[in-house]
């Protein structure tokens, strides 16, 4: 084999280390300590916002409530200020005959900005989502990377909001899921 053969192999195999490493490492950008700290901000207010939007909520016998989740697509810190690029998915869960019932629910792109509060803590400044129909994949374009972009809209898994809305309505772990 001649030298440019094993320098182009050797390359090839260094491109796959990278790339590899690159994609165990998570999204880019994403510092997991901070986004520990502002995850569940993000999610109490997704919860917040939530409420009074769902059919369950009209139907106070299935005692629903919001359940939300926020992935991280782009997380930056400056000076005690955050941008958080995140895709959610918020879903209502109600119960009913000891089965979990699923009245409605969304996965959004959002930009939310904190910022660190007096006590430490991070508190939601302001929460950005794309228009409904016309001008939705133009806001996505100009609000997130190439790379968040291209993560846009893949699943963002239900199974953690179902296993937290059977433990708050008390059900077993294998408690149905049903329609509203």
């Amino acid at each position: 084999m001649t030298s440019a053969g094993r320098w182009a192999i050797g390359s090839g195999a260094v491109a796959v280390l990278v790339a590899t490493g690159a994609w165990a490492r998570g999204p880019a950008g994403v510092d997991a300590r901070l986004w520990a700290e502002v995850r569940p901000v993000i999610e109490a207010r997704l919860v917040m916002e939530s409420r009074g939007s769902g059919l369950g909520e009209s139907m106070p016998a299935l005692d629903a409530r919001w359940f939300c989740r926020a992935e991280a697509l782009d997380l930056q810190e400056r000076a005690g200020r955050v941008r958080a690029g995140v895709d959610t998915l918020c879903m209502e869960y109600g119960v009913r005959d000891g089965a979990l019932v699923e009245c409605g629910g969304a996965q959004v792109p959002q930009v939310v900005r904190l910022e660190r509060a007096a006590d430490g803590d991070y508190r939601v400044v302001s929460r950005e989502e794309p228009p409904d129909g016309a001008g939705y994949a133009e806001w996505e374009e100009t609000h997130f990377s190439y790379d968040a972009e291209s993560r846009l809209g893949g699943p963002v898994p239900s199974d953690a909001l179902e296993t937290a809305a059977r433990t708050h309505f008390g059900l077993p772990a294998g408690a149905p899921v049903e329609a509203c």
